[in-house]
């Protein structure tokens, strides 16, 4: 079980690297596109380099008010217009221009690494990203307010790709203050990620921690969530007469879809409070037959 939760991490985290990667070189013109979206509060977005090649692609919903400067009236009016907008965050900006009308718009965008944010980059030994890093900061949103959590929690300076695949995920201050509220600290940058991609809340945490595991091993959380095992699946457990199951156990009795429904069942033909091979073995065979 291990292995195979080691292996989903490993091949979720890669990805984001890869992910992280292509987008498009600053030196070069960046196509835009903008179209409607089902959510009439925002507009869908692709950029993309102008070779059109398809490993340098960014998209994604926005807000109107995150296109500074676009004129929306002008975008939604019938007619062709000039479509002005810069997308502005702080490891750079694009600053776009085209034709637009109908809800509709698309033309050519120039990226500006931010000076200040580059030089902090190197500053706290991260490192000068390349101008095509720099755009995967910009594109994910990469934040000081990320970076100062990190240091105030003595975790290292993260490398650009660990800084790239920290804000892709939404890892902020909060998140990493809220897991040092309910006593977790992952060890290192590649944990705090797994516990994020994962969706290790603070909350979920805490429920466990109510219910009396207060201390689960960082690594069994991984393996807990990871199989959607949940305080609520344990507490059903705890009121059949299970206390003090193993995260080990916790996660066997998951993967084999054993419920508190089941162990009713077995107990109704038994009597007593069967153990837990027994029911491991009652579903081994249930399953068989």
């Amino acid at each position: 079980m291990n292995r195979c939760i080691a292996l989903l991490l490993a091949l979720l985290c890669a990805s984001l690297t890869v992910s992280s990667a292509c987008v498009a070189a600053s030196g070069d013109w960046i196509e835009f596109d903008l179209r409607p979206t089902n959510n009439s509060n925002q507009i869908y977005a692709s950029f993309s380099d102008e070779r059109g090649r398809n490993d340098n692609h960014w998209s994604t919903d926005f807000a109107p008010s995150e296109l500074a400067g676009l004129d929306l009236a002008g975008f939604r009016a019938r007619g062709a217009h000039e479509i002005r907008f810069a997308v502005i965050r702080e490891a750079g900006r694009l600053d776009c221009l085209g034709t637009g009308g109908n809800s509709r718009a698309s033309g050519n965008c120039r990226f500006t690494a931010d000076a200040g944010f580059t030089a902090m980059l190197e500053r706290i030994g991260t490192g000068r990203p390349t101008a095509r890093e720099s755009f995967a900061l910009m594109a994910v949103n990469a934040r000081r307010e990320t970076l100062d959590a990190l240091a105030a929690a003595r975790y290292p300076a993260p490398s650009i790709n660990d800084l790239t695949a920290l804000a892709a995920l939404g890892v902020d201050g909060n998140y990493i203050r809220g897991l040092a509220s309910v006593g977790y600290r992952p060890s290192s940058l590649d944990a705090l990620v797994q516990f994020k991609a994962l969706n290790i809340t603070p909350e979920y945490v805490g429920g466990f921690i109510r219910i009396g595991y207060s201390r689960l091993a960082a690594d069994d959380l991984v393996q807990l969530k990871a199989l959607n095992v949940t305080p609520a699946y344990v507490s059903g457990f705890q009121q059949i007469g299970y206390r003090d199951l193993s995260p080990d156990t916790l996660v066997q009795l998951k993967a084999l879809d054993i419920t508190p429904e089941f162990v009713r069942s077995v107990q109704r033909q038994e009597g007593g409070t069967p153990p837990v091979d027994t029911l491991v073995n009652r579903k081994i065979f249930a399953r068989r037959n």
